[in-house]
């Protein structure tokens, strides 16, 4: 290496130049670090020259079309040392050729925060630097952080380097960049500040590895403590732990090695450097490297006197199993090594949960075990709020749900649905209720729901054996087939036409409704001016039917209204939405989603869109009901809207699944085999016969 000491790779005084800086994240970066340090002189990016990225004051950052355009106009003095890589990946090798050719004799180091450069051409990199005498870091390196300087390369220390990285006597190396943030924050609860926070950078091959930078921290007179954070994959750390035992390293070592819970599975750390290949590569085998180097066992936080003596008599360090374990293994070191800490501590490391949902069962905790909701650091406060305010429903992420369940659990004696005793809900004698807790995650808020529900259901049931999910169950039943593969039948039969024409009304509503401040569907107080937005729905939807019938095509129409059986009155009605209707009523209930419905069927005929006032069918019945139990969930996001979108049909299915079942057992009884057959009689043939 060129360097010689930590200085020499970022010091007060450096001059920084930054490729592709016009692009998001490097713009961004830029400034905060302006703002910081004022260290970088110019940036350049394709196209781009002439531009300026605006901090404020003399730190504006002037931007150039290339790098030789920059270096040919910028003055002796401001001619930048260092050069920090945002290139595409296609495009590192050519910025890194041009700043070799054009830079050489200036420029001392390069950092390419670039991930993913092919590993062919990061070797083509390292051959060029070091032909030139120019150091280079990375690939995927966050960069550099000199804290008693205070100056940075790159995106180390975040948004406020300043507060995340405080002076003091440690430096840390790691493979992952925001580790480094991490790990600084978590010294400052003991008092330790930072000399260096490195970021090697975790790409399949790394450019400085861990053996160049031990011989500058070994000479850093402000450094004490050294700080790993490590990853599989790779024989970096092997090197380096034989070149500390040849050298005899001074600094005592505190270790954390990631990933040895992803072994024998299929799990991605994310790195493109953090694979596994060959017996010293893997997270266990470098941790027995490391045990084997301190001569001491891992650190125990339960016995952190053992701990202190250990290291005392080795005098080498310690490897910690679990990050939060920095703390108490960084004051056993302090101890044992007689090493004072660099300011007094900041603030305890305790948890601080960005988000507590305890709600009701917080009565029934013990009081040390409630946690009460943290203070969230930006940016995050700004991010989480947000996603609060950005609409209906929970965001979930994917995972691996093989062998996995929220929905159910058995651990060899109790089965469970959602965390609730299957036994305890059998002892409630409600299918209903316990179909929603299934559901939607949760036990249903109020009893009159739960009824509702299992109207809805029973509403389901039938409309007469020949609706078309009816007629597939006798089929089956005509064609010698079991009942559960009627039940399939049944099911079979139904499509969004027939049965899912709920989820149609159901994702309407939420459209709807989504832009209101509602929380509650049973409140009239809190419902929306519904009268405005049926006629805004009703207008927008009579210039579409309009329009299509101009143009001779198609126009989708509002779901859930008009039956072809209830169909014959000036005014009509579906006898079973009647029901739920009557029920609401009867019971002093209301459901804002019902009476849009009732209001919008009026609408449409005084307005002109319909003939007639159109049934509220029971599929919108269904969906009103099922949109009033999940809207409360929705609106504290504790479901997904697609969860909600699925009830109506689910719960049509569930309803007339059953109905298909007694009409096979119907029809297996009484009927005659092959009975559903279309005689050739009956049957028409629309082609010619062409033989």
């Amino acid at each position: 290496m060129r360097a010689k000491t930590l200085q020499d790779l970022l010091k007060k005084g450096d001059r920084i130049a930054v490729s592709n800086i016009t692009g998001r994240e490097a713009q961004k970066v830029s400034v905060i670090s302006q703002g910081y340090c004022g260290n970088i002189v110019a940036g350049w990016a394709l196209g781009k020259d002439g531009q300026k990225i605006t901090v404020g004051g003399p730190n504006n950052i002037p931007v150039f079309g290339q790098f030789e355009d920059m270096m040919n106009n910028l003055p002796k003095s401001k001619k930048p040392n260092k050069i920090i890589v945002y290139s595409p990946p296609d495009a590192v090798y050519g910025d890194v050729k041009e700043v070799v050719r054009f830079g050489k004799g200036i420029v001392e180091t390069i950092y390419v925060i670039t991930e993913h450069v092919a590993i062919e051409v990061t070797a083509k990199l390292k051959t060029l630097c070091n032909e030139a005498n120019i150091d280079i870091v990375g690939c995927n390196t966050l960069g550099i952080i000199n804290a008693h300087d205070g100056v940075r390369i790159g995106a180390v220390g975040g948004d406020s380097p300043s507060e995340s990285f405080i002076p003091g006597s440690v430096t840390i190396i790691s493979n992952s960049g925001n580790m480094v943030n991490t790990i600084s924050s978590y010294l400052q609860s003991n008092g330790l500040g930072i000399s260096f926070g490195i970021s090697t950078g975790k790409d399949a091959l790394i450019l400085t590895q861990l053996k160049d930078l031990l011989p500058l921290v070994e000479k850093d007179e402000k450094t004490k403590i050294v700080v790993l954070y490590i990853e599989p994959g790779g024989t970096y750390e092997k090197e380096a732990i034989e070149w500390m035992k040849k050298k005899k390293f001074s600094k005592p070592v505190i270790t954390f090695i990631a990933g040895s819970f992803a072994e024998g599975i299929d799990v991605s750390l994310g790195h493109a450097g953090a694979v596994v290949e060959g017996k010293d590569t893997s997270a266990s085998a470098k941790m027995a490297m490391f045990d084997d180097y301190f001569s001491i066992e891992p650190f125990d936080p339960a016995k952190p006197e053992k701990a202190e003596k250990a290291i005392a008599k080795a005098k080498k360090g310690v490897r910690v199993n679990t990050l939060h374990a920095l703390v108490p293994a960084a004051t056993a070191l302090l101890r044992a090594l007689n090493i004072s800490r660099d300011f007094k501590p900041k603030r305890p490391l305790s948890l601080n949960p960005w988000i507590v949902g305890l709600g009701p069962k917080a009565n029934n905790l013990p009081r040390n075990l409630i946690l009460y909701q943290g203070i969230i650091p930006p940016p995050y406060d700004e991010l989480v709020q947000k996603q609060i305010k950005s609409g209906l429903g929970r965001t979930v992420s994917k995972q691996n749900m093989r062998n996995a369940s929220h929905a159910s659990s058995n651990d060899g004696s109790i089965p469970r649905i959602y965390g609730y005793s299957l036994m305890n809900l059998m002892e409630e004698a409600s299918f209903a209720r316990a179909t929603l807790l299934y559901w939607i995650g949760e036990k249903p808020t109020h009893n009159f729901e739960v009824e509702l529900f299992e109207m809805c259901l029973i509403a389901s049931l039938t409309n007469g054996p020949g609706t078309i999910s009816a007629i597939g169950a006798k089929v089956s039943a005509s064609a010698g087939n079991e009942a559960n593969t009627a039940m399939m039948t049944t099911l079979g039969s139904m499509g969004l036409t027939h049965g899912g024409n709920g989820k149609k009304a159901a994702k309407l509503l939420i459209d709807r409704f989504s832009g209101t401040d509602m929380k509650n569907p049973y409140s009239k107080k809190d419902a929306p001016d519904l009268d405005a937005m049926v006629k805004d729905h009703v207008n927008n939807f009579r210039k579409l039917k309009a329009h299509a019938k101009d143009a001779g095509v198609d126009y989708e129409k509002i779901p859930c209204l008009g039956h072809p059986v209830f169909n014959k009155d000036a005014i009509n009605y579906d006898p079973r939405e009647r029901e739920v209707t009557k029920y609401l009523e009867n019971h002093k209930r209301y459901n804002v989603f019902l009476d849009y419905y009732h209001r919008l069927t009026k609408e449409l005929m005084n307005q002109g869109a319909t003939s007639k006032a159109h049934a509220v069918n029971v599929d919108a019945a269904i969906s009103c009901v099922c949109m009033g139990i999940a809207w409360p969930f929705l609106v504290d996001k504790k479901i997904t809207v697609e969860r909600a979108i699925d009830l109506p049909l689910i719960t049509f299915a569930l309803g007339r699944v059953s109905g298909g079942a007694g009409e096979y057992l119907d029809h297996r009884e009484s009927g005659s085999g092959m009975d559903m057959r279309v005689p050739v009689s009956e049957c028409k043939s629309l082609t010619r016969s062409k033989d």
